[in-house]
């Protein structure tokens, strides 16, 4: 009885750690197949690559995490990418403001961009999906009409973001890795990050017990407006320019990664490692894809199977868990 006991114990453990860690085992071994698929995939080089490819989209992905976690959605983040990029490089540019400035007057765009929606979803109770997907459209055309349709070059100084360092390590790479650190400590260390959880456990729950849902949504939010300000400038730093059309569809990418690394879109679960987990396996989906010679076409079909199976999974465990 005492060894049958022990054994269905080891199993809830297996089916435990199996349930948390599963995006991990995942990427594990993707780039197992994927390098013995290819003998050019696991090298140091191309290794750094698929970190590079990763960063714009986990940096997006660590402010929609915030999001997810309370049961909401923001479509928005691509376009305020663009936009934030944008005015750092136009009031660098055109108006001659000094780059950190500018870099500051870009990040509180983000900031402002996430507070309207915000207020939106919060106050006017506007559906999540609704109220971001007019901020996208809002925020798209606004740079746009900044930029009149064409690209404006980033300052050198913040161009840099985009190089390595002793030729060797990605800034990218260190930004991704600084943005998934202050995501870790604001999820697993502030009362913000609890508050999160708790909304999207239940939000008149949460409301009952005293947390200020409107506020704490409003500092949710723009969290994830500054991530996606952050976001924008790391992709403009590797273009060398700010461009209007620049992140397009990176909102959904972000999404998926959030999911895949083992939130749910219905609240109140989530991880920074998670987030990032995602954010490479796509990454590595698509540069393992490439070295295989597979159609960009055939790619996005992969992509979103992975999508579907992860959405299918956490729908799983959530039915076991009930």
């Amino acid at each position: 009885m005492l060894v049958s006991t022990n054994v269905l114990t080891s199993r809830s453990a297996a089916r435990s750690l199996l349930a948390e860690n599963g995006s991990l085992a995942a990427l594990v071994v993707l780039v197992v197949a994927l390098s013995l698929m290819s003998g050019d995939f696991l090298t140091v080089t191309n290794l750094l690559n698929v970190g590079v490819q990763a960063a714009v989209t986990a940096i997006l992905a660590f402010g929609s995490t915030f999001v997810i976690i309370t049961g909401g959605i923001d479509l928005s983040v691509g376009a305020v990418a663009a936009l934030s990029a944008m005015v750092l490089a136009w009031t660098a540019a055109d108006t001659g403001l000094p780059w950190p400035l500018a870099t500051l007057v870009a990040l509180a765009v983000g900031v402002v961009c996430g507070l309207v929606n915000a207020v939106l979803i919060a106050y006017g109770k506007l559906p999540p999906f609704i109220a971001t997907l007019a901020m996208l459209g809002v925020a798209r055309g606004l740079a746009l009409v900044v930029s009149q349709g064409s690209p404006i070059e980033m300052p050198e100084e913040v161009s840099r973001l985009g190089d390595t360092i002793g030729g060797y390590l990605p800034v990218p790479v260190l930004v991704m890795a600084v943005m998934g650190v202050i995501a870790a400590v604001v999820l697993n260390r502030t009362y913000t990050g609890r508050a999160m959880y708790a909304i999207g456990g239940n939000e008149e729950a949460a409301r009952l017990s005293g947390i200020a849902v409107g506020k704490q949504k409003l500092i949710t939010y723009a969290l994830s407006g500054v991530f996606a300000a952050v976001a924008g400038i790391v992709l403009a730093s590797r273009l060398a320019s700010a461009q209007p059309q620049a992140a397009a569809g990176y909102e959904l990418d972000a999404i998926a990664a959030v999911v895949i690394g083992g939130a749910s879109l219905s609240g109140g679960k989530g991880r920074a490692l998670g987030t990032l987990v995602g954010a490479l396996i796509l990454a590595v989906l698509r540069n393992g894809l490439n070295l295989l010679s597979v159609s960009a076409f055939w790619q996005q079909v992969v992509i979103g199977v992975v999508i579907a199976l992860a959405v299918l999974l956490d729908t799983l465990r959530r039915r076991g868990g009930r």
